[in-house]
C-alpha cells in the first residue's frame, strides 16, 4: 500500500536471550518509510536483524546495535531492490562497548532503472573497552541498468589494539556480461539467464535469513522486479 509512516522501534536482548527480528519494506512507489531499530544486546545473547527493502519512493532506515556485556553476538543482514524514481537509504551503527562481543553485518542490493538511488552507510566503532572484539561489515552493489546510482561508505573506528578481528568491504559494479555469456552459450535465453545470475547474487544473503517463508516471499518479489526491466 501506500503511506507516509514512521516508527522506532526497541528491542532490549537480556543476559542469554536469543532474538530474530525480520522487517520486510514493500510499499507501492509513492510511499515514504522512515525507521529506527535500536538493539541492545545482553550478556552471552544473540540477536540477528534482517532487513529487506523492495518497495517505496522513500525508504530510509537506522539500525543501531549496542552491547550491555560480554559475550554478546550481532548479526545484521540485509537486501534491497531499487527501481526508477526509488530512494533506499539504510545505515547502521554497531557500538562495541563491552568486552569479547562479535558483530557480522552483510548487506547485497540491486538497482535498475533511471534515477534508481541506493545509500549504505556501515559505522562499527570498538570502544577502548571492548577488547577481544571480532568484526566485519560487507556491502556489495549490483547496477543492472544506466542511470541507477549506489552509494556504499563502510566506516570502522578502532579505540583498541586488543581485538581478535576487525574488517570491511565494500563493492559496485555492473552486470557480469560473462556470467551471462556462459549461461548463454549453455542454451538458456538471455532473460532467464539474467534471472538466474542476480538471483545467485542473492543467494548467499537471502540463504542466511533462516525463514522459509521470508526467503520464498523475497526471491518472488526479485523475479518480479527483473520482469519489471532489466535491460
Amino acid at each position: 500500500g501506500t503511506s507516509e509512516y514512521s516508527e522506532l522501534v526497541s528491542v532490549v536482548a537480556g543476559d542469554g536471550a536469543q532474538v530474530t527480528l525480520v522487517t520486510v519494506q514493500e510499499w507501492d512507489d509513492d510511499a515514504h518509510r522512515l525507521a529506527q531499530h535500536d538493539l541492545v544486546i545482553g550478556r552471552d545473547a544473540a540477536v540477528r536483524h534482517i532487513a529487506v527493502t523492495i518497495g517505496g519512493g522513500i525508504v530510509r532506515f537506522n539500525t543501531n546495535a549496542s552491547y550491555t556485556g560480554p559475550g554478546g553476538s550481532f548479526e545484521g543482514l540485509g537486501v534491497y531492490f531499487a527501481d526508477a524514481g526509488q530512494h533506499l537509504e539504510h545505515r547502521l551503527f554497531v557500538d562495541h562497548g563491552a568486552p569479547h562481543c562479535s558483530s557480522n553485518v552483510e548487506y547485497k542490493g540491486a538497482l535498475q532503472g533511471d534515477t534508481a538511488h541506493t545509500v549504505w552507510v556501515g559505522d562499527v566503532l570498538i570502544r577502548a573497552s571492548a577488547e577481544g572484539t571480532d568484526t566485519y561489515e560487507l556491502n556489495r552493489n549490483l547496477v543492472l541498468t544506466e542511470g541507477a546510482r549506489a552509494d556504499s561508505v563502510p566506516n570502522l573506528e578502532i579505540e583498541t589494539g586488543e581485538i581478535k578481528g576487525a574488517g570491511h568491504a565494500s563493492a559496485t559494479g555492473r552486470f557480469d556480461d560473462q556470467q551471462l555469456f556462459y549461461l548463454m552459450t549453455r542454451g538458456i535465453p538471455e532473460d532467464e539467464a539474467r534471472r538466474l545470475v542476480v538471483r545467485g547474487f542473492f543467494a548467499s544473503v537471502v540463504g542466511r535469513i533462516g525463514v522459509p517463508e521470508v526467503q520464498e516471499r523475497l526471491m518472488d518479489a526479485i523475479e518480479r522486479e527483473l520482469a519489471g526491466g532489466v535491460a
